[in-house]
């Protein structure tokens, strides 16, 4: 057998040899270049921020038009974005909007039954999506250039006339199902739905969830509703790019979208009438590690503290493994294999700050105290010049990935207008970056983050969470005087109080009662 390793084997000795020959260096280093990497000086970044106005487009009937023609490769992607989501959800039919959104695609047209539908998206290759967030509806298109015309009439047909076929909704609403009997199993999943509850309360659409009982109110009909409010050309932006000639997609979008009757547009998303309570909440689940979220409602984003306060929590909390709390919680302490912070503003009312970790149960109460720390650190003592710069240096050099493809731009520019954010935003961001202070942080964090007015949620077991890691660095009595309330676990499909013998894991002391040791 021949060995075709051997020449590798004789060129590497080759080399080897050659190395000891000439003491040890195979060739000069090429002229101009540092000997080593921190001694790379990189010329500044040129990036000039693209403007909308120079993409946006009308149709005849005045829809909005995002235009972004692009030849690397013979694709054209649509997308259309309607206002409203769950924000739309009747109190009574959470996810009413999501499962629209997901019976529009899956349901068929009124002249092409479901399965028929998917065939003909399938033969021609093209991908076809409708997705609902809190505040928007998002249809997309993805097709050859080749085959424009007919993914076009397509995709349009299936947003204009959608069957809802009662097949496929029944199909959707057990798969729907199937997922709300799963909603205990995982304690993140707990975690996320009793903060939402705390932080928006439990009225407000952000924290309503389906139940089994409101998923069998989701009918065809109750979909038309929804259809008929928020799908249509005067509450939608398109955003088109790919392989296009500009003249040439405005007239078929006009073509598709002729006769499409217009409505009003949706309302903008209510704010919260509840505010968040400061304190410890607690829902028992029989884990080795506990699950914890720390935080407050925070500012709207278009707050003038928005970009100092998101350069402060990069410091804090949202730069990975440079963050504050990164470094104190798992690399210097070991408490947890991942720690972060994160400012997540709203639009139309003010959003939040939170810090999440998870830690082993004895060590939740310490790793909490180290996390409060750190946040009052900040409000005590300016950030070091280090950290300012380097938190500085990635929102600047990392800021032309809003526009790295012609999608990611046209989202952008939708977004905007549909939430009218400041038109000079994006050309002044990186000047006003430049331009925060160590001062401007301090004074932001005072203002914005607080630890007495922030709640701590843990899920988890809570006798050895209440009492602290063996070395008695810290037990939870240390915070809001050790006053804790115990939430109840909550049935997956009902949303109502699990009663202790019906949990399956048994469920905290109650409020007001202090925990065994």
């Amino acid at each position: 057998m021949i060995n075709a390793l051997a020449p590798c084997r004789r060129v590497a000795l080759l080399v080897a040899a050659s190395v000891c020959l000439s003491g040890g260096a195979v060739a000069d280093e090429p002229p101009g270049l540092p000997g080593r990497p921190e001694e790379i000086v990189f010329s500044p970044l040129d990036f000039k921020v693209p403007e909308a106005a120079r993409f946006r487009r009308t149709l005849p009937d005045v829809t909005p038009v995002y235009v972004a023609p692009s030849q690397e490769f013979p694709l054209v992607t649509v997308a259309i974005t309607f206002k409203g989501g769950a924000s739309l959800d009747p109190p009574d039919v959470p996810g009413l909007v999501a499962a629209t959104a997901t019976m529009v695609r899956l349901g068929g047209t009124e002249s092409t039954g479901p399965a028929e539908f998917d065939e003909a998206l399938d033969f021609l290759a093209t991908n076809v999506g409708v997705q609902s967030s809190d505040a928007f509806t998002t249809a997309s298109m993805n097709c050859l250039t080749s085959n424009l015309d007919e993914s076009l009439g397509l995709f349009v047909e299936m947003l204009r006339r959608p069957r809802f076929d009662e097949g496929r909704l029944d199909t959707a609403k057990a798969r729907l199902l199937e997922g709300l009997k799963q909603r205990n199993d995982d304690a993140s999943s707990i975690l996320s739905r009793e903060w939402k509850r705390l932080l928006w309360g439990a009225d407000h659409f952000e924290a309503r969830e389906p139940t089994a009982a409101t998923v069998a109110e989701i009918s065809a009909e109750r979909m038309r509703a929804v259809h008929d409010r928020i799908y249509h050309p005067g509450n939608m932006i398109v955003a088109v790019s790919g392989d296009l000639e500009e003249k040439e997609i405005l007239a078929k979008l006009a073509a598709a979208f002729a006769g499409w009757k217009k409505g009003p547009a949706a309302p903008d998303p209510a704010a919260p009438t509840a505010s968040l309570a400061p304190g410890i909440y607690h829902v028992q689940k029989d884990i080795p590690q506990g699950k914890v979220v720390i935080g407050m409602r925070s500012i709207t984003r278009d707050d003038p503290d928005a970009i100092p306060l998101d350069v402060l929590n990069d410091i804090l909390g949202g730069s990975g493994f440079t963050s504050r709390i990164m470094q104190q919680v798992r690399s210097n302490e070991g408490l947890a294999y991942s720690a972060a912070s994160a400012v997540a503003p709203k639009v139309w009312y003010p959003g939040q700050f939170q810090a999440r970790f998870e830690s082993k149960n004895a060590t939740v109460a310490l790793a909490t105290k180290i996390v409060l720390d750190l946040v009052e650190g900040v409000r005590t003592e300016p950030v070091t010049y280090e950290e300012l710069e380097t938190a500085k240096a990635a929102a600047i050099e990392t800021f032309p990935r809003q526009f790295e493809s012609k999608p990611a731009m046209l989202r952008v520019f939708v977004n905007d207008e549909w939430t009218k954010r400041p038109a000079d935003f994006w050309q002044t961001y990186r000047d006003k970056v430049s331009a925060v202070t160590r001062e401007d942080l301090l004074r932001v964090a005072k203002e914005h983050l607080d630890p007495a007015k922030m709640a701590i949620l843990v899920v988890g077991d809570w006798d050895p969470i209440s009492t602290g890691d063996l070395e008695g660095r810290a037990s939870m009595k240390e915070f809001f005087d050790g006053k804790v309330t115990h939430l109840p676990l909550r049935d997956p499909l009902t949303l109502e109080p699990l009663l202790e013998k019906d949990a399956a894991a048994p469920v905290g002391p109650p409020a007001g009662k202090k925990p065994t040791k």
